[in-house]
């Protein structure tokens, strides 16, 4: 299980009175600390020193580490231009207001490796001289490489349809995201197999990339690009977004589940079949009617998603996948 939370919080927003020896006093005296903070979760108990499980949750935390790095790097670097050009109050306080507060958990559960990823890329795009800002959690399943290439990869082919888009056709730029992102996968796990994969690939992946088992890995992919006025979600599978707006959850996505009723007749008029096997599964197999990946099951789990629009986005909010 992975997640982010995302604040947008407006620096006009009224202090609220709160007693000092209560968790939340400390929780706000932490949110005044500047910039972006990644926060890798320990609820899991490291396990065993040469284990696999621990070499990849190490290789988490310093993602995380690197990013905070990067983006107190980047604050640096934007204070002495600030300091340069006699304006540090004004253009400090319009850069640490573009970009958002965010808090990112990863929590293995009973499987035997991390099979989730997040992609976090704040300001990955300028567009009418406004930053834009990518975040994703992708749920893989069956092995973790169609997840991590999905953080690897997404967020450049997003930046790349977004920079030819005509006008704010965010739906049709999506949707032909995610098939270019499930193209390259299906052609990465067909290369290797041809091919072979090497030995480092092969020790460093469960199934090993090797055929038939790499057909039935697979990716759930639930993506948020934030503009300043508005907020697009894309959802592909069962993984989910949630804006909390003054203290009420409002859900940006609807699941993709095979006992939807108009996902049931998508699938059955592909000439797949709907069976119940501890819940809804496509061919008994599988729990979402869509997903990157998962090529033994196509055409009936298909990688388009379904994209949305929050317009009017205000400050004093928070965006939860």
């Amino acid at each position: 299980m992975a997640g982010i939370c995302c604040g947008v919080v407006g620096e006009t927003e009224p202090a609220a009175p709160v007693d000092s020896t209560s968790r939340a006093s400390l929780r706000r005296r932490l949110d005044l600390l500047p910039s972006i903070k990644i926060v890798a979760d320990s609820a899991v108990a490291p396990p065993l020193e040469n284990c696999r499980k621990r070499q990849k949750r190490e290789t988490v935390v310093s993602r995380n580490l690197d990013l905070e790095s990067n983006v107190r790097s980047d604050n640096k670097k934007v204070k002495s231009a600030v300091t340069n050009s006699n304006s540090v109050t004004e253009a400090e306080s319009c850069f640490f207001s573009d970009v958002p507060r965010i808090g990112t958990t990863s929590v293995c559960g009973r499987r035997r490796d991390m099979e989730d990823a997040v992609s976090i890329h704040p300001s990955f795009l300028q567009r009418n001289s406004e930053n834009l800002h990518f975040y994703g959690v992708f749920d893989g399943h069956g092995c973790s490489h169609v997840a991590e290439k999905c953080r690897e990869r997404l967020h450049d082919i997003v930046k790349k349809e977004v920079e030819v888009m005509a006008s704010d056709e965010w739906k049709e730029t999506m949707v032909k995201s995610f098939q270019k992102m499930d193209k390259e996968v299906s052609q990465r796990e067909c290369n290797l197999v041809v091919n072979g994969a090497n030995r480092s690939m092969k020790n460093s992946c469960r199934c090993e990339l090797q055929s038939p088992q790499c057909d039935a890995v697979g990716s759930t992919a639930v993506v948020s690009v934030v503009t300043p006025e508005k907020i697009i979600v894309s959802n592909c599978g069962d993984s989910r977004a949630v804006l909390c707006r003054n203290g009420v959850a409002i859900p940006l996505s609807v699941d993709h589940k095979p006992d939807r009723p108009d996902e049931l007749i998508r699938i059955q008029q592909a000439g797949g079949r709907v069976i119940y096997w501890d819940g809804a599964r496509v061919l008994g197999v599988l729990a979402m009617s869509r997903a990157i990946g998962d090529n033994y099951l196509k055409p009936y789990v298909i990688p388009d998603p379904e994209a949305g629009e929050e317009k009017e986005l205000i400050k004093n909010l928070h965006i939860f996948f």
